[in-house]
């Protein structure tokens, strides 16, 4: 891992990956004050995660990217694949 944020953005990437969350959600529970822990940032910025549109409002989902990135440092099986929006 590049920095000691990295696992903190792989925490929220597998956190998301488990089911789509409401972007509402999402910032609740990961928003900072700290301008070093820009933990969701760098998940948008790196295409791990994205929001998309839906008729309940803004979901945010795991990229394919992001499926890599689990993948890689072994938290989402071989076999396993992940649906992704349209």
């Amino acid at each position: 891992m590049r920095d000691s944020t990295d696992a903190l953005v792989l925490d929220l990437v597998e956190w998301i990956a488990r089911e789509p969350r409401p972007y509402a959600e999402v910032i609740e529970t990961w928003r900072t004050s700290c301008p070093r822990l820009t933990i969701w940032e760098d998940a948008v910025d790196r295409g791990y995660v994205a929001r998309r549109p839906t008729t309940e409002g803004l979901r945010v989902t795991v990229t394919e990217g992001g499926e890599k990135f689990l993948r890689a440092h072994g938290r989402l099986q071989p076999a396993t694949r992940l649906k992704f929006s349209s």
